[in-house]
């Protein structure tokens, strides 16, 4: 590939999220960093091997992905060898459930789940035969209550997976404590962290799986990485060449682990930086959307929150409408994993509404002016809906 073509390339990394409106839709999957793609670069075009190969070429490709480990292992605070790279946090979630259940079933059938998990958790402990499932609710602010966490522990009980902060209403959960509690009883501990990395700081001492997911932090989709404590039990998946010390067998995609490596050296050197300028962002969105429909109010507790993340309810307006009105903007009702016409399972979970809720995702591309073009379009299209319920109304009662 030519300089010329490189140049163009990254230069539609930076401007992918504007290309079609403005981006504000940071939980559902965040743009490609540029420095990400010009560290993927090289193994894209310049060297296309296998890393399990064994000339030189082959060696430089498996160093970058030791190297991509390493760089992992140190936002969460854990060990390169204790990283195993997935297809992304799908993947990573099923295997740490299903593998994990299977290689402790002699020991007990029971797991515990939170009901506002991600669907793949959720849908991973459901496929789990013969293993019974406790499914813990949330406290009106989206936090799990520990106390019922202790009441659900049985002595049968092998695997508590809990995330580290929710895709749709942002709220942290107690992970850190979950984890004491389950190591004080020989239980393992899944976390996952798809949300959470990259976002606050993780330290993995009291967890004994996490999940990290690529798109969520400014690297490519397609790829993720599941933590594993050494010594803990797993089954794979899938079976094929051995690879990853037989636990996800398959060729890796060495410019995928570099994205994802990269990804996570960038977050852990701007994490706190960042976190205070989408704070900023998100208090001044916040606002703005409140002085336009006073009775609005935020999903999930107001405090135990990552950084730019607001779920907001607005009143008995319809935010479907509000979404099709507002088609300049990258903005959703709830979890883009839900199909048209479904409701979210933790918005009920709230006692809330789809119907009348909207999520804005802001990030490490979102500016000021980003936040006042959508408070200005917003207006506009509660005026819009406004006008369109007079002239309804007005025609039912005329009888036209």
């Amino acid at each position: 590939m030519t300089k010329f073509a490189r140049a163009f390339f990254l230069a539609g990394a930076i401007l992918g999220c504007y290309a079609f409106g403005t981006y504000l839709d940071y939980q559902a999957s965040t743009p490609c960093d540029p420095r990400v793609v010009d560290a993927m670069w090289p193994y894209i075009f310049d060297n296309p091997t296998n890393p399990h190969g064994m000339g030189i070429q082959h060696k430089k490709s498996m160093d970058a992905v030791v190297r991509a480990r390493r760089q992992i292992a140190s936002l969460i605070r854990a060990k390169p060898e204790e990283i195993f790279f997935t297809s992304g946090a799908t993947e990573s979630n099923n295997l740490a459930i299903q593998g994990i259940a299977k290689a402790y079933a002699r020991k007990g059938h029971h797991i515990i789940v939170c009901v506002t998990e991600h669907k793949s958790v959720l849908e991973a402990a459901r496929h789990l035969e013969g293993f019974i499932v406790t499914y813990l609710p949330v406290k009106p602010n989206g936090v799990l209550d520990v106390k019922q966490l202790v009441k659900a522990i049985r002595s049968d009980t092998i695997l508590v997976s809990i995330m580290a902060a929710n895709n749709e209403i942002g709220v942290i959960q107690p992970f850190d404590e979950i984890g004491r509690i389950c190591r004080k009883r020989e239980i393992i501990f899944h976390c996952d962290a798809s949300q959470a990395a990259g976002k606050i700081h993780l330290n993995v001492k009291n967890i004994d799986a996490l999940t990290v997911s690529g798109h969520k932090i400014y690297a490519p989709k397609g790829i993720g990485a599941l933590y594993i404590r050494k010594g803990v039990k797993i089954v794979p998946l899938f079976w094929g060449g051995g690879q990853q010390l037989g636990v996800r067998s398959g060729t890796l995609p060495v410019p995928l682990c570099v994205a994802l490596g990269e990804a996570c050296a960038i977050c852990e050197k701007s994490m706190n930086r960042e976190a205070k300028k989408i704070s900023f962002l998100q208090k001044r969105l916040l606002k703005g959307i409140i002085k336009l429909v006073p009775n609005a109010t935020l999903n999930g507790d107001h405090i135990k929150r990552i950084p730019g993340n607001i779920s907001i309810s607005l009143g008995n307006i319809d935010t479907g409408e509000v979404v099709r009105l507002m088609s300049n903007f990258a903005i959703s009702v709830a979890s883009s994993c839900y199909g048209q016409g479904h409701t979210s399972h933790v918005l009920q979970a709230l006692h809330a509404s789809s119907r009348n809720t909207l999520r804005v995702g802001i990030g490490r591309f979102t500016d000021e002016s980003d936040i006042d073009l959508f408070l200005q379009d917003l207006a506009r299209a509660l005026r819009q809906l406004k006008k369109t319920s007079f002239q309804q109304n007005y025609e039912l009662l005329s009888g036209y």
